[in-house]
């Protein structure tokens, strides 16, 4: 079963989410830079605060709780024992770069919960195999947003395409580490649709993937609920292709990408 991820800081929310097997809670208080990074995208920005941690946790029975903090700077010292001392199950470390930077935020942490970096910068993909193996870590999770405009693609999930996320997911592997990517969609929704990117994450048996904030748009009180079974059926739909068939899919993916990356730098030629 893959995890499933979702960002909220609605104590409400979080405890339906908790009632529902398999889902992982996560509290985002990333904001350096990432205004300035994603201008212009249809991106989310958190508004979290550093109490919405606590407020989280203390409805959670099932769940573990994730908190992404800042990339690391002067004050991560200081954070991650604030975000600690609220009750995080895990840290997620954006924007780093290099070994060094992973391996310092692993000293800070000191081994007291999980960390799980998150690859989204052209210098961390780089140096995958040179911080793989860093004491504490539990996932290597793919930020397509700010990888693909690290990379210079068009398209967010261009990197899929070009074998990037398929290499991250085989060194993960082989360092014993859980692996995920990206968002997704409602199955029927999205310009790369829910369905072609469960299959995807089937294909190379991810373990974690972020809801999209079109499961739990207003429409209707159990949407959420209901979209999550969907979504938990076709998962297991997908893991019994053929293999055959599960290439063909993954054929159909590739197409489909490359069609959305040509129709993203035709727009942007023409400036609609």
């Amino acid at each position: 079963m893959i995890e499933l991820l979702q960002i909220t800081n609605d104590p409400a929310f979080a405890r339906r989410c908790d009632a529902l097997p398999g889902m992982r809670l996560f509290v985002d208080l990333e904001r350096l830079g990432k205004a300035e990074r994603q201008a212009g995208l249809n991106t989310f920005i958190s508004a979290h605060e550093l109490e919405d941690v606590a407020r989280i946790k203390a409805v959670l029975r099932h769940s573990r709780l994730m908190v992404r903090v800042n990339p690391l700077n002067a004050a991560s010292a200081a954070e991650i024992e604030a975000v600690l001392a609220r009750g995080a199950d895990l840290l997620m470390l954006p924007m780093f770069r290099t070994a060094a930077e992973l391996a310092e935020f692993s000293r800070l942490v000191a081994g007291r919960v999980p960390i799980v970096p998150l690859l989204e910068t052209a210098a961390a993909l780089a140096s995958l195999e040179q911080w793989a193996g860093t004491p504490g870590l539990e996932e290597v999770f793919v930020g397509l947003n700010d990888l693909h405009l690290s990379l210079g693609c068009r398209f967010m999930f261009e990197p899929l395409a070009l074998g990037h996320v398929d290499r991250v997911a085989e060194v993960a592997r082989r360092h014993g580490l859980r692996f995920g990517f990206g968002g997704i969609a409602r199955l029927d929704e999205g310009l790369l649709p829910g369905r072609d990117v469960l299959g995807e994450h089937v294909r190379l048996g991810s373990q974690a993937v972020i809801l999209s904030r079109t499961f739990h748009r207003a429409d209707g009180a159990s949407a959420f609920e209901s979209e999550v079974a969907a979504l938990r059926e076709a998962e297991q739909a997908l893991s019994a292709r053929a293999p055959a068939q599960q290439e063909a899919d993954h054929r159909h993916v590739l197409s489909r990408i490359a069609q959305l990356a040509g129709r993203t730098a035709g727009a942007e030629a023409t400036g609609a």
